[in-house]
């Protein structure tokens, strides 16, 4: 069996800290802004910047969103809305970053629709091993039609489909990553043997979705299985995550409501066998950071007065399941019945902006910030200060930081926020482990055909 290499119980429990990496910042209008990298999309160094940031500040990971599309939609609007339009491949820009980075880790979005498991297998062991064992895998079904279209197919999976199928999709790729023992390679030039044959599996799978034979031509990564991530907020999608998902994104504005979800969660990964510290609820936080509240307000005060109308909207359209909202101008509100029809779906992005009471600006700015993740604004021991209460309060394992505007923001949130976390005991000040999982408190997951150490045959 695989060796554990999760924290001891003695070890103080501290947060994990990732950063959502949109180019030029998270903030729909972040590319206006002055201190914003202008062509961060394609602009490597730019993004090598940002890792190099986050890894001084001792953060977890970076985390890079995905669309295999670009964005459909108002072309007027999107042609002053650059995010996901023009951007990297995940895993080949990761793969580029690794080389110029030594602990963080590197989060890919990988879409199950899309792809082939044999494939991603492939890429996320081959990242795995590049990178030292820092690979991480966001795992998610597409909710954009317009991938669709990009893969020979008219409509998009329906929702249960694409789920059962992202499941089988997980299972394939965990087998093919277990196609080769962990000391299979021998690689011994005095017996001319470079593997032993009877350490290399057949995964032979034949399921609803998937046939897949293997086994995968690429040796066992060292973190036995890169970390999985997932982010839904459905009933079926956090069954999946209670199943899988090492670290869960998800959008929580309220300590009762974190509070509750955070013990579903850890329940579901027990109900499957898993130890509920193996799972990792990690909200998105967007801090506004200011040396004063006041002028952390002024920072999200400028920011809201970059979104042109038109972006506002077709954001706001988006958010709402692609509502159509040309009958309104940016001061109106939306009708008291299309708002308690969108709020009766219990979409947990809806409760930061929804409102029968706010105009459609007034929803779009607040929404812009983060994209239905929280806000909160403050000075640097204002926004430690909350983010130590929910994690103290176990609503949260930890954060995944949506700061506004590359790489300003995420500056001043390792520079000014992360000295008051670990001040307060509840962030590390040094990476302590070789891979991402060590360095999260997880454990490497034993090879599928790995003896249990009580039925090993003694040598």
């Amino acid at each position: 069996m695989s060796e554990s290499t999760h924290a001891e119980p003695s070890a103080p429990r501290h947060m994990a800290l990732g950063v959502m990496v949109h180019p030029t910042g998270n903030h729909v209008a972040s590319w206006l802004h002055p201190q914003a990298q202008i062509d961060a999309g394609t602009n490597f160094e730019h993004y090598v910047e940002v890792a190099q940031i986050a890894e001084r500040g001792k953060l977890d990971f970076m985390f890079l969103a995905d669309a295999v599309a670009t964005r459909d939609g108002n072309l007027e609007a999107l042609s002053r809305w650059p995010q996901y339009m023009v951007f990297f491949d995940p895993l080949t820009l990761l793969a580029g970053i690794a080389a110029r980075t030594s602990h963080i880790g590197l989060a890919a979005t990988i879409t199950t629709s899309y792809n082939e498991p044999y494939n991603v297998a492939r890429r996320i062991a081959s990242l795995d091993h590049m990178s030292g064992g820092r690979c991480i895998w966001n795992i998610v079904t597409s909710a954009n039609l317009s991938e669709a279209y990009n893969f020979g197919r008219e409509e998009h999976y329906g929702h249960e489909e694409r789920y059962e199928r992202a499941a089988e999709f997980v299972d394939v790729v965990t087998g093919l990553l277990d196609s080769w023992d962990d000391d299979a390679l021998v690689r011994d030039r005095a017996s001319q043997r470079y593997f032993d044959p009877e350490k290399l599996h057949f995964l032979r799978h034949k399921g609803e979705h998937f046939s897949v034979r293997g086994p995968l031509n690429t040796s066992r990564p060292p973190q036995g299985y890169p970390v999985f991530a997932l982010a839904s907020a459905s009933e079926t999608g956090k069954e999946l995550a209670g199943r899988v998902a090492e670290i869960v994104f998800t959008p929580l504005h309220n300590l009762a409501q974190g509070q509750a979800l955070y013990q579903d969660l850890k329940a579901r990964a027990a109900r499957f066998g898993r130890r509920p510290e193996d799972l990792k609820v990690v909200p998105g936080l967007n801090p506004v950071i200011g040396r004063t509240r006041r002028e952390a307000e002024e920072k999200f005060d400028y920011l809201r007065s970059l979104i042109h109308p038109d972006v506002g909207k077709e954001l706001l359209s988006n958010a709402l399941g692609n509502l159509d909202l040309s009958p309104y101008g940016p001061e109106d509100r939306l009708p008291e019945a299309t708002v308690d029809q969108l709020m009766a779906t219990n979409n947990p992005r809806f409760k930061a902006f929804l409102s029968k009471e706010r105009t459609i600006r007034e929803m779009y700015e607040i929404y812009a910030g983060a994209r239905g993740q929280r806000t909160i604004l403050g000075s640097p021991s204002e926004i430690a200060d909350e983010m130590t209460y929910w994690f103290r309060e176990q609503a949260v394992d930890g954060f995944l930081v949506h700061p506004s505007v590359f790489p300003t923001h995420l500056e001043e949130f390792v520079d000014l926020v992360i000295p008051e976390l670990q001040e307060r005991g509840v962030f590390r000040t040094e990476y302590t482990g070789k891979t991402v999982r060590e360095n999260l408190g997880l454990t490497r997951p034993a090879s599928r055909y790995a003896v249990p150490a009580k039925d090993a045959v003694p040598a």
